[in-house]
């Protein structure tokens, strides 16, 4: 994976801001200018301070090696295969994408997209149907990122099952396209440490460890802020109070998987739906009526979860 700085940025894939900055600034500019937005990007996401540590710090890394390679010192190899573990909703996917993209700003994969896929995307219904289906989304990520959520139900059906061929295989790409793609396999957390443990040589295979924590109660009020300024609503300071009431309610009184950015996502959905009842059949609205959800939105959009 490890390139030199000289080689030529790959264009394809997913559009970039290397792609779009070219007329009068040099490769180097244009390239360290891209890498810079992509983790402005991650810098933009709420919490994750751990998760964006580390990427920091892979960022370093890379660079590093990179410059090493440049005056024909030692490097290390570029193991970049991870295992995201976290609860759903928690930014996983999200910033596999991320990932994806600052490693082809710098130059460590020549697309960076990402194919995310799940167990039915992998295992077959016969013998040779899950080798088939595994290769073709391997060869689907090449150039970029295959990331795998709830990987731990391939290994779930025990020895006979189909999943265990579909890791045989993935085992194998790593070894056949170690410079060709980067795998995440991502899952609740002792669900992934449990499926490391079902095949002795997986642990080994990926170097980069990565927990999501849920968020806090001021993290998810910060994501409903971001969700609302993107629609173009804003809450009344009533409805403020009232959002803080329900996700912590939420969170102390939900399901142990509270913590996520699908809840605040759903109860603001369900409240700009409630919005819309609850005006449309008013005359003569104007910006600030259409723009506003208050705490009686938010506590209908709640009203009938269990």
């Amino acid at each position: 994976m490890l390139k030199s700085g000289n080689g030529k940025a790959d264009t394809g894939g997913n559009d970039s801001s290397a792609s779009r900055k070219t007329n009068g600034v040099n490769k180097g500019q244009v390239q360290e200018s891209s890498v810079e937005d992509v983790l402005a990007e991650l810098n933009q996401l709420v919490g994750l301070e751990a998760v964006k540590h580390l990427v920091k710090e892979l960022r370093a890394f890379i660079d590093i090696q990179q410059q090493r390679q440049q005056m024909h010192l030692r490097t290390e190899p570029l193991v970049m295969h991870m295992i995201f573990r976290g609860n759903p909703g928690t930014g996983k996917t999200t910033v596999a994408r991320i990932i994806g993209q600052l490693f082809k700003e710098m130059n460590v994969l020549p697309k960076g997209h990402s194919i995310e896929v799940e167990r039915a995307d992998l295992v077959g219904e016969y013998i040779g149907h899950t080798a088939q289906r595994t290769k073709e989304q391997v060869k689907k990520a090449l150039g970029g990122i295959l990331f795998i959520d709830e990987a731990y139900s391939l290994a779930r059906g025990g020895e006979k099952d189909f999943g265990k061929e579909a890791i045989d295989v993935l085992v194998k790409a790593m070894e056949d396209h170690k410079d060709d793609f980067i795998l995440i396999l991502a899952g609740y957390r002792d669900e992934m440490d449990w499926f490391l443990l079902t095949n002795p040589g997986l642990r080994s295979r990926f170097p980069i460890h990565i927990d999501f924590p849920d968020y806090t109660v001021d993290e998810l009020l910060g994501i409903s802020d971001l969700m609302l300024e993107k629609r173009e609503y804003s809450l009344t300071p009533g409805a403020k109070v009232e959002l803080r009431k329900l996700v912590n309610n939420k969170l102390i009184y939900g399901h142990e998987h509270s913590g996520n950015a699908r809840l605040v996502r759903n109860i603001i959905e369900k409240a700009i739906r409630r919005q819309a009842v609850r005006l449309v059949n008013h005359h003569n609205l104007g910006r600030k009526e259409l723009m506003r959800i208050t705490p009686e939105d938010l506590r209908e959009a709640v009203k009938n979860d269990s």
